[in-house]
């Protein structure tokens, strides 16, 4: 059995005017491509073709795009014949005089080996995901989980119902839905309800006899497309009325639940967030620039948390962190121990932020390596600032470490990012969104939609709406 193995994978944030580059991309080839994904399969021959990642960001460029689509397109034609094709995808990539790019990626690889090569894909389950794609694959999951903690389980899932397919010779039958909902990806944390109860939904029809698998996505807020919005896949082995039962069941009881879908922790103006953390008795707490959130596409260089620190002159706080490649370059020639009148960021996000004047005290440097961008930590009055290279999301204890902070000994920090990743759940005394401006604002009622199906709940206000309507079979 020959299957061929690649993908190219980003969130895209249309609101954001920073271009994804070809050189914002890692890319790997050869024996590198899905290695941990493959691990548990014997017996099978994998062709590795290309799968390429970005951090969340702007359009893709069409020339990047279309250089990454085409070379993967140039390994599978080496590759064939193949009996099967898996691919890693997120579901919101959105490209520059495109459009939706996985759409265009199954049609490229359609157009190159007969319906008969069964294709399956993984999804993020913030994907936003088109009719087409759904046409032209055959098994389509996504994770489960958001936080993620699922990504290498679902990947393997959607290895095993392709290789299940292809040893049995059958051909899986689809049931898709859109539900006119746009929430950010924040609303819906999956160990909370109603996702919780959802997301069990979503496991029990995967168990069911006859299904294969079900999958809830939650869509991206901060793309602005027609395909923007909740959808629900429901895969059988062979009967249609099966899937379409179970997805129209999924689909309905999202629906019903549409107006539980809100924050997990209090989300504030910024300077009711600040003044909440002072209050608490413990710390650390963490303290979200939600509107300038790395992981869902924002600049990652609007000091305006930063900015309010100072005025509140709050002591014992860390910034973590912000871009701003002339200021960290300027901290580092300095050396450890230099004072130097600087203005951070502001020059990437210009629409949602503005650069701020400060006198900072160089305390360490980190050079750039293979685990990231180099880091200037400085001391501002009272709050310590991490300035990066590059856009860097301080996800993990390690993205601490390596910057050689402990986020435990402070009483607030403030990351760039929505939801708490699972590593900083794990210390945080409490937690705090603040609902500040920037490519990833949580008030979407503010950003300038255009594409958007209408009507959409709750932007539209509510309507009436059936799931049984607007299934799609396949």
């Amino acid at each position: 059995m020959r299957i061929a193995i690649g993908g190219i994978s980003h969130e895209t944030n249309t609101f954001s005017t920073l271009h994804t580059r070809l050189e914002d991309f890692r890319i790997q080839r050869g024996r590198e491509v899905l290695a941990d994904v493959i691990k548990p399969f014997h017996g099978i021959t994998f062709t590795p073709t290309l799968f390429a990642y970005a951090t969340p960001g702007g359009l893709i460029e069409k020339r990047a795009y279309l250089t990454l689509r085409d070379e993967l397109l140039a390994y599978l034609e080496q590759a064939l014949p193949l009996d099967g094709i898996y691919l890693s995808l997120h579901g919101a990539m959105e490209v520059e005089g495109i459009g939706d790019g996985e759409s265009d990626l199954l049609l490229a690889i359609r157009s190159l080996v007969s319906d008969e090569v069964p294709i399956a894909v993984s999804l993020d389950l913030h994907g936003n995901i088109a009719p087409d794609l759904v046409k032209m694959a055959d098994i389509l999951t996504a994770y489960r989980t958001a936080p993620h903690r699922d990504h290498i389980e679902t990947c393997r899932r959607a290895l095993r119902l392709l290789i299940r397919c292809i040893q049995g010779g059958t051909r899986p039958v689809k049931a898709f839905v859109k539900i006119p909902i746009i929430i950010p990806g924040e609303f819906a944390v999956t160990d909370r309800e109603p996702a919780r109860s959802l997301y069990e939904g979503v496991r029990q029809i995967s168990l069911a006899p006859g299904m294969l698998d079900a999958s809830l996505l939650i869509g991206c807020a901060w793309t602005d497309s027609p395909h923007t919005s909740l959808s629900v896949i429901a895969i059988a082995e062979s009967d249609h009325s099966l899937a379409h039962k179970y997805a129209v069941g999924l689909a309905e009881e999202t629906w019903r639940r549409r107006c539980e879908f809100r924050p997990e922790v209090e989300a504030l103006p910024v300077d009711e967030a600040i003044q909440h953390a002072i209050s608490c008795e413990q710390g650390p707490v963490f303290i979200s620039d939600s509107g300038d959130n790395i992981t869902a596409g924002g600049a990652g260089d609007i000091p305006l948390c930063l900015e309010k620190l100072l005025e509140a002159r709050v002591e014992n706080a860390l910034v973590a962190g912000i871009c701003d490649t002339e200021a960290a370059s300027k901290c580092l020639e300095a050396g450890v121990g230099a004072t130097l009148h600087i203005t951070i960021g502001g020059k990437l996000d210009r629409i949602n932020g503005r650069p701020l004047d400060v006198t900072a005290k160089v305390m360490r440097i980190v050079p750039e390596d293979e685990h990231g961008p180099s880091l200037a930590v400085v001391k501002i009055e009272g709050v310590d600032v991490i300035l990066t290279s590059k856009r860097y999301a301080f996800t993990t204890l390690f993205s601490f470490s390596r910057a050689g902070v402990d986020p435990t000994r402070y009483k607030i920090v403030v990351v760039k990012m929505g939801y708490l990743f699972p590593e900083l759940r794990t210390i945080a005394r409490h937690s705090i969104w603040a609902l500040t401006p920037g490519f990833t604002d949580l008030c979407l009622e503010r950003l300038p939609y255009k594409r958007l199906t209408r009507p959409i709940y709750p932007l539209d206000g509510d309507f009436a709406w059936e799931a049984r309507s607007n299934v799609v079979l396949y």
